[in-house]
């Protein structure tokens, strides 16, 4: 079902209408004139239409039935009398979820949450399409986001491909486009939406800590022997190019080696003062 323009009328004039009847009619009955009967019976079916709609809220209105139409302009207006006045909130929500534990692409257990910013733009698909629209905007928006969190793992060790921890931005990115799928029967826009809470299940947790300690130290380590090798091939380019000294290659991997050991080594290095020769 589609959202239409209900039939309105400055509500306004319609009082002022009314109120005219009522006096036309209480004045006729005093005078003994059955036709302010009939005057008194129209105002107050006027009356029944009348309707004042708030800033960022809008009323379906339902006659015998039937759908016909709804209105959100703020004011005083008058409608068709006896219809059912339905109210939806056009403000924008949050919605916090659960903490879910839910398995990532590897089959580990992980907890995530989720924050949703939401709002109603379809009155007619919140009101009649769904049952109750704020508990389908919930139950979608953590079946969602299960299924997004089951495409990725949670974190990427080799640095190949997205991750949840690692690319938070693609991640919500994705989860509010499904989320808009979903919530498209029901006449709700997705404005954001945001993980809020990430980590790994508490009986993994211990075991998760410690393989990414030491995938950092793995990555360290690399990044100083690439750095120490770049040092000692620069350091012995120089000393060649400048004639400082004439190096064998015993002599050279002996040098290497040492500068290596008093580059990489995580302690100081003791000098050793060596008077004689390497041979």
């Amino acid at each position: 079902m589609i959202e239409k323009k209900a039939w309105a009328v400055n509500g306004y004039l319609a009082l002022i209408l009314m109120l005219a009847l009522l006096i036309g009619g209480i004045a006729l009955l005093i005078q003994e004139n059955l036709v302010g009967i009939p005057l008194i019976i129209i105002a107050t079916i006027l009356g029944t239409g009348i309707l004042v709609v708030q800033p960022n809220k809008s009323y379906t209105l339902v006659f015998f039935g039937s759908y016909i139409g709804s209105l959100r302009e703020p004011g005083l207006w008058l409608s068709v009398p006896f219809a059912i006045r339905k109210g939806v909130s056009l403000r924008v929500r949050n919605f916090n979820s659960k903490t879910l534990k839910v398995n990532d692409i590897e089959g580990n257990p992980v907890e995530i949450a989720t924050v949703v910013v939401f709002r109603v733009v379809d009155t007619a698909k919140a009101m009649f399409d769904v049952e109750k629209y704020e508990q389908f905007v919930e139950i979608q928006s953590e079946t969602a986001l299960r299924h997004v969190a089951t495409r990725y793992a949670y974190d990427n060790f080799e640095g190949k491909g997205l991750s949840l921890r690692g690319n938070p931005e693609e991640v919500s990115s994705e989860l509010m486009q499904e989320l808009q799928q979903r919530l498209m029967l029901a006449g709700v826009e997705v404005s954001e939406a945001r993980l809020t809470h990430l980590a790994y299940a508490t009986e993994i947790a211990g075991a998760m800590l410690q393989r990414q300690q030491a995938s950092a130290i793995l990555s360290a380590r690399q990044i100083i022997v690439e750095g120490a090798v770049g040092m000692v091939q620069m350091a012995i380019e120089r000393l060649e190019n400048d004639g400082v000294v004439k190096l064998d290659e015993e002599r050279k991997a002996s040098m290497i080696n040492n500068l290596l050991v008093s580059i990489v080594s995580e302690r100081a290095v003791q000098p050793v003062i060596n008077t004689g020769t390497v041979y």
